[in-house]
């Protein structure tokens, strides 16, 4: 009955069943940990394996300049972002952040970030839209990495400017841009809130780390499911830019 409540909201049966049966599973999770870990752990890879296509997808068509992502010093990728339907309320996802060895320039093991209180993008009834963040200054990586952090407040956020506009200055801590229905635009998520998924950094990892942990302080090696990501990274901005 769960299922079938929830689907209701869905753009087909067969999305709605893959995407609810995930979410039963994570709520019982706590309940029967060895029942459901290693499913959700295969979700875990599987949201990294998005981020890496839609990150691909979008510096391909130059909707994420490149020249910028030169000079990020973290990037974040929210695939499938979703518009909880009418009675329910909020939006949410999840995705993978990467970001630069302060020593070494090479890109981070990924961890996994929790997005909510989004709206830019989204439509009622099962829409969904993917979004690349890139962090640029040194404030935006620790106001992100503190704990539960409030786009706009403790980081300013703006809709990322496009290949064609790309300016030389940049003001804000995180450019944000965003695909719904294969459009593409700088999108701004002002007001949307990220924080650490601590419960899925311990499934890919094998063990209690934080977000820092992983990004900053390098306690973790990469996985194979968020290879595809960090070497795409290394490849597309081996070298951080002015």
């Amino acid at each position: 009955m769960v299922s079938a409540f929830i689907g209701f909201q869905g753009s087909s049966p067969l999305e709605y069943v893959a995407w609810s049966v995930a979410d039963v599973q994570a709520l019982q999770a706590p309940f029967y940990p060895c029942r459901y870990w290693p499913a959700i752990k295969d979700k875990d890879d599987e949201t990294f394996n998005n981020g890496a296509k839609v990150l691909r997808e979008m510096l391909d068509t130059n909707a994420v300049p490149a020249t910028l992502l030169a000079k990020a010093n973290c990037v974040i990728v929210l695939p499938n972002v979703k518009k909880f339907g009418f009675g329910i309320g909020g939006s949410g996802g999840r995705g993978p952040m990467s970001c630069r060895r302060k020593i070494t320039g090479e890109w981070s093991a990924p961890a996994m970030l929790r997005i909510s209180g989004v709206s830019a993008g989204l439509q009622v009834g099962g829409s969904s839209t993917d979004y690349v963040l890139l962090v640029m200054s040194e404030n935006g990586v620790n106001a992100i990495l503190k704990g539960k952090t409030k786009l706009g407040n403790e980081a300013t956020a703006a809709a990322g400017p496009s290949g064609a506009t790309t300016s030389s200055s940049i003001n804000a801590d995180v450019l944000t841009y965003g695909r719904a229905k294969g459009l593409f635009a700088g999108m701004s998520l002002g007001g949307a809130t990220l924080e650490s998924d601590d419960d899925a950094n311990k499934r890919v990892y094998g063990k209690a780390v934080t977000a820092r942990n992983i990004v900053v302080e390098g306690t973790v090696q990469t996985q194979t499911g968020g290879q595809p990501l960090v070497a795409l990274l290394d490849t597309k901005a081996a070298k951080q830019t002015n």
